[in-house]
């Protein structure tokens, strides 16, 4: 009996083991994304019944939304005065300007960090920081290209500040959520009055976009431009301050 059943218990442990191959590969999709993959499902198999050209295309694009709406989970870096990448994609701007008058952080220039995130880039968006959430703002606007510097001012926005403390002394730091050409909607998952955790997902945009970060002047820039961040992982900056990294393009 034994001998028969080892067969069967080799069978079920191999399946076992591929069934946790899978899980661990396949990536979780963001509710969000639910409805537009709905949409295409419907769409492939209507248009595919028709013309199997279509009915690959649509197939193609529902793989894309499901893709898109990606959810993974992230290993978040803690530390005093650790601020991490609110998105994935790629720094495209490191500059001390004015903050968004709307969030009333600061009548001084602050740090600003930008992350722009295209069409293939994972669009939920993380806390930069544990803290209260002191506010949030949202403020129609344009769909210019979210790469240029301008759209900061002109483009649909919804900014939040993150109240936190750094050694002790309370800090605000303002998260911006920035639409771009493709984007049309910006999705919140938080209110203001809530606590949250560095790297806790508090929104998503739709469907290529940016995200800045100010921070107060001072602040030790760790990352460099055209560098690629991840959400909730890679350290963008340091409240501690000190000596700015070096970087080269290779």
């Amino acid at each position: 009996m034994r001998q028969r059943s080892a067969p069967r218990e080799k069978l079920q442990e191999t399946m076992t083991d591929l069934i946790e191959t899978i899980r661990r590969t396949l990536v979780p999709i963001h509710k969000e994304g639910y409805p537009f993959i709905l949409i295409g499902i419907v769409l492939t198999v209507v248009l595919g019944y028709f013309s199997q050209f279509f009915g690959w295309i649509f197939l193609i694009l529902t793989l894309w939304v499901c893709y898109f709406f990606r959810d993974p989970e992230r290993v978040v870096p803690v530390g005093d005065g650790l601020i991490v990448s609110p998105a994935d994609g790629r720094v495209n701007l490191i500059s001390t300007v004015l903050p968004p008058a709307e969030l009333d952080l600061s009548h001084e220039p602050m740090l600003r960090i930008s992350v722009f995130m295209n069409v293939f880039d994972c669009h939920v968006n993380r806390v930069p920081v544990s803290g209260k959430i002191g506010q949030i703002h949202y403020t129609p606007g344009l769909f210019l290209n979210a790469e240029l510097d301008k759209a900061s001012e002109d483009n649909e926005r919804n900014g939040l500040v993150m109240e936190t403390t750094h050694r002790g002394q309370p800090v605000r730091i303002g998260v911006v959520q920035i639409a771009g050409l493709v984007a049309r909607r910006i999705v919140g998952f938080v209110s203001a009055g809530e606590t949250k955790q560095v790297g806790e997902r508090f929104g998503l945009i739709r469907f290529g976009s940016r995200v800045d970060v100010y921070l107060p002047v001072g602040t030790r820039v760790l990352v460099g431009l055209g560098q690629k961040a991840v959400a909730g992982e890679t350290v963008l900056a340091d409240l501690g301050g000190g000596a700015e990294r070096a970087f080269r393009r290779i």
